[in-house]
């Protein structure tokens, strides 16, 4: 009798009980509406941020000492070396597309994650391998003394696979992790609200302090010609993250994909082809907040401008609903969207060929200083631990200083637009330092390095760290906050993607200098002995477009208007209304 009423008592306490579920449309891993309690929120993100430190500690361990490795290794000039290493890094964001485009349109963001994880792992692995077994010969070579023996076309070919399956992997992780790890707060929920928003901070916290240990301890190893040890420690720890990140499988709250963004944007575009003569007098077709919510989705409410793509969701006199010739005001809205971000998003290439210079000349102009105290030996990459000490602090600096200061002026604190517009004056000083430094490393340079001790470089690498904070930062939290509903890989994407045009853009530079430098006995402005060159000039001239870009990203931030949903979500689960929408 006393344990039917014990049983009794637990039934009644656990109807009594009401689950709470999340109001922005996440499920569970089986589908299912996530309870909030059980899913999501400051647990399994700090698994996502660990998970991502690890990943980068595992790509900065190739990447920051790429340049060094393909001139003492590979055998290639310094201007080869820069180019290869700015096009590599460039594809490794080009392939955030890929993994943005299958997120949102079949796998999802967390299967997305998984399977390109995997393919990082495996392409660090052969890197290793490859690298180990057939290019460090012989033992002991790739210091700054020993050069390694020339190789053969295969195995060089092997190790560019193994390298490019790395920026395959890393790149298709990339824009998908840090929008699932903001998938893990609920937008509706007030306090979760406020979560995500510094989830961004510390993801790019997450991300510097990750590269961390790779640009002190792997690039000292690296700089000493244990090449092999830097590869297989980041394939390690590349296992590592991915083992954590399927660790929190249970816990992980998910978007459902929408389907193809493409041919729902070819649906707004074919549509408004075929009706641009119709009138928008008879009303625009749109459906209510409830079945957007059912189907996973956000209204957003009609916005002037750009009036040509109303024309896909006029109603024409009776006609019945046809995707191919009537689409919903949201869908429209959904491609505008797009539209008006891309200006904003090109005014960030500018700052990308800016910040790519750290992984390549930076590195290059260090090597060409003083750099040992005593006899320590400080390889010109670890010089980026500056650049990590600068984000972390100007991120405690930008979110217990400056913002609650300019809030007390005014309540909405600095807008995303604003901080990119910092990020790019600092992105100018920093290139002006460099050209600064460069100036007096000539000065007191020899014939074989200069005497101006390598630590002249920290305030450039500051400078770059603090910029990143205000326009990388910035960017992730303005992308993927104004992205539409089903494309938010693909706004965490267009960071990406700013970094990919912005290397492609260096390397066009820079090949497009030496060829117009290159004459006769002049060797160029960045030419194989640094001591002979000019690349004090080629600082300020980036200084100068970037100066340029500045102003044209002022017209386009100050003329941009913020997306805002059409009304907030509900909790109902009710049917499909249309409605007309008189403009």
């Amino acid at each position: 009798m006393a344990c039917l009423n014990i049983c009794q008592k637990e039934k009644i306490r656990d109807e009594s009980e009401e689950i709470e579920y999340t109001l922005d449309g996440t499920v569970d891993r089986r589908g299912n509406p996530a309870i909030r309690n059980k899913t999501g929120k400051w647990g399994p993100a700090i698994l996502i941020l660990v998970n991502q430190g690890l990943a980068t500690l595992a790509f900065f361990g190739v990447g920051v000492n790429l340049v060094l490795f393909l001139t003492r290794v590979v055998g290639q000039s310094n201007a080869d070396a820069a180019n290869n290493v700015s096009k590599w890094t460039g594809t490794v964001y080009l392939f955030s597309l890929v993994g943005a485009f299958l997120s949102d349109s079949y796998l999802g963001r967390y299967k997305t994650c998984a399977i390109f994880q995997a393919i990082f792992v495996l392409g660090l692995a052969l890197l290793s391998l490859s690298s180990y077994l057939f290019l460090l010969k012989p033992n002991g070579c790739g210091d700054e003394l020993t050069p390694c023996t020339s190789h053969s076309g295969y195995h060089v070919t092997l190790f560019y696979i193994s390298l490019y399956m790395v920026a395959l992997g890393n790149g298709g992780y990339q824009p998908n992790i840090a929008t699932f790890g903001a998938d893990q707060f609920d937008v509706e929920h007030p306090k979760e609200r406020s979560s995500k928003i510094s989830f961004f901070s510390y993801f790019y916290l997450a991300f510097n302090l990750g590269s961390l240990f790779s640009n002190t301890l792997l690039a000292y190893y690296e700089d000493e010609g244990k090449w092999a040890i830097g590869f297989f420690a980041s394939a390690i720890t590349a296992l590592m993250a991915l083992a954590l990140f399927l660790g929190g499988t249970p816990h992980f709250r998910h978007y459902k994909s929408l389907g193809n963004p493409i041919s729902r944007f070819g649906q707004v575009l074919v549509a408004a082809t075929k009706k641009w003569n119709a009138s928008e007098d008879d009303g625009l077709y749109e459906l209510d907040a409830k079945t957007y919510l059912k189907n996973g989705r956000k209204k957003i409410a009609h916005t002037q401008g750009l009036t040509m793509l109303d024309k896909a969701a006029v109603i024409t006199c009776n006609q019945k609903y046809d995707e191919r010739r009537l689409c919903t005001v949201t869908q429209v809205e959904e491609v505008k969207c797009i539209l008006r971000l891309l200006p904003i998003w090109v005014c960030t290439i500018m700052y990308s060929v800016v910040f790519t210079q750290m992984a390549s000349l930076f590195v290059e102009q260090g090597a060409a200083m003083k750099v040992t105290i005593g006899s320590f030996h400080i390889p010109p990459a670890s010089m980026s631990v500056f650049d990590i000490l600068s984000v972390a602090s100007f991120i405690f600096i930008y979110r217990r200083v400056l913002n609650p200061f300019v809030i007390r002026m005014r309540k909405k604190g600095l807008t995303e637009l604003e901080r990119m517009g910092i990020g790019l004056i600092l992105a100018i000083l920093a290139m002006v330092a460099a050209g600064t430094v460069e100036v007096f490393r000539l000065k007191y340079a020899t014939t074989e390095a200069s005497s101006l001790s390598i630590f002249w470089q920290i305030p450039q690498f500051m400078l770059i760290g603090a910029s990143e904070v205000f326009m990388y930062v910035g960017q992730l939290e303005f992308f993927n906050g104004q992205a539409p509903e089903g494309l938010k890989s693909f706004g965490s994407a267009l960071c990406m993607l700013s970094m990919s045009f912005g290397n492609y853009m260096s390397s066009i530079i820079v090949t497009i200098l030496m060829k117009i430098t290159t004459r006769g006995n002049n060797l160029g402005w960045i030419p194989e002995d640094l001591n002979k060159g000019h690349l004090e000039r080629f600082y300020f001239l980036l200084a100068g477009l970037t100066t340029l870009d500045f102003l044209v990203y002022l017209y386009y931030a100050n003329s941009y208007k913020y997306v805002q949903p059409d009304e907030p979500r509900v909790d109902s689960h009710h049917g499909e209304q249309t409605v007309k929408i008189e403009v």
